[in-house]
């Protein structure tokens, strides 16, 4: 058994208030979770209005098949979120 953890460090230059930051949040996280069945939680800078700190974890009986869904993740997030500046730091356990 394999754990694949993501942590997104997340600037949003276009969130003016706490309430525009929660909807790209909101919106990032229900996709994630929809798509490809992964437990994401923000995790940081919650009382930041331009800045996130999201997790999101998996896991999975093989370690090529965790990389391969991290490295899908990754791709997702970054071609339906293209506003968003995102440092993704990765772990396998």
């Amino acid at each position: 058994m394999f754990i694949g953890s993501l942590l997104l460090e997340i600037y949003i230059p276009d969130a003016g208030s706490l309430k525009e930051k929660r909807m790209y949040i909101r919106s990032l996280k229900e996709k994630l979770r929809s798509k490809f069945n992964v437990s994401v939680a923000e995790v940081g800078n919650q009382d930041l209005w331009q800045s996130a700190q999201v997790a999101v974890v998996l896991v999975s009986p093989d370690r090529g098949q965790t990389d391969k869904q991290l490295d899908t993740i990754i791709s997702f997030i970054e071609s339906h979120f293209p506003e968003l500046h995102i440092n993704f730091y990765r772990e396998i356990l």
